[in-house]
């Protein structure tokens, strides 16, 4: 019975490039369905939605807080080839 604990994308692996509702949004749903999703943000600010509100909710605002869960975030600056 295992199987049935098991999340329908378990062993998915998505990489987030998006950037404010829509796409954030769907990345979301695929975390929540078991995806690893990996968000990768710019630097400096990283997603633009994180210093949009009020409201925030320690320091970050509302709207990054309500479509990123289920994500790992990581800063890359994909001009650079290091970080290519």
């Amino acid at each position: 019975m295992e199987h049935m604990n098991k999340r329908p994308l378990e062993g998915l692996k998505v990489l987030d490039l998006t950037r404010f509702l829509a796409g954030p949004y769907c990345t979301m749903l695929l975390g929540d369905h078991g995806a690893e999703v990996l968000k990768v943000e710019p630097p400096d600010q990283g997603d633009p939605t994180r210093v949009q509100g009020p409201p925030f909710a320690d320091g970050e605002g509302l709207t990054f807080l309500a479509t990123n869960r289920n994500k790992h975030s990581v800063v890359l600056d994909l001009k650079k080839e290091d970080d290519l």
